[in-house]
């Protein structure tokens, strides 16, 4: 089974900047998830290489950017003016789907999991 593997996680204080990345070659959309201990996994950001369109959760609008690399195979999250309220696991998702309806963010629309990387943002 396809298995998607996040690096870049870590400890760092309010203000400070992270990226993650994720192998996430041929995919029709690709997307970040993160889950807080006690509460339920929220999309963060999603891309459709096709289109070059991305999509951000609210919360995270202006700071975090995710794009992939030219060669299309590596997925990534810049996060900047992290807070707390960014800790949590994060996740790489993705699917083959040849089209998508509703929002992106949806976790149904998405096949393929990473196993998710600790960020923990300290105040």
């Amino acid at each position: 089974q396809v298995q998607l593997v996040e690096s870049g996680g870590g400890s760092v204080q309010a203000g400070g900047s992270l990226t993650l990345s994720c192998a996430a070659s041929g995919y029709s959309l690709v997307g970040w998830f993160r889950q807080a201990p006690g509460k339920e996994r929220e999309g963060v950001a999603c891309f459709l290489p096709s289109h070059g369109r991305a999509n951000y959760v609210n919360s995270v609008e202006g700071r975090f950017t995710i794009s992939l690399d030219k060669a299309k195979t590596t997925l990534y999250l810049q996060m900047n003016s992290l807070k707390p309220e960014d800790t949590g696991m994060y996740y790489c998702a993705a699917s083959r789907a040849p089209s998508f309806r509703g929002p992106l963010l949806n976790s149904r629309l998405y096949n393929y999991w990473g196993r998710g990387t600790q960020v923990t943002v300290s105040s």
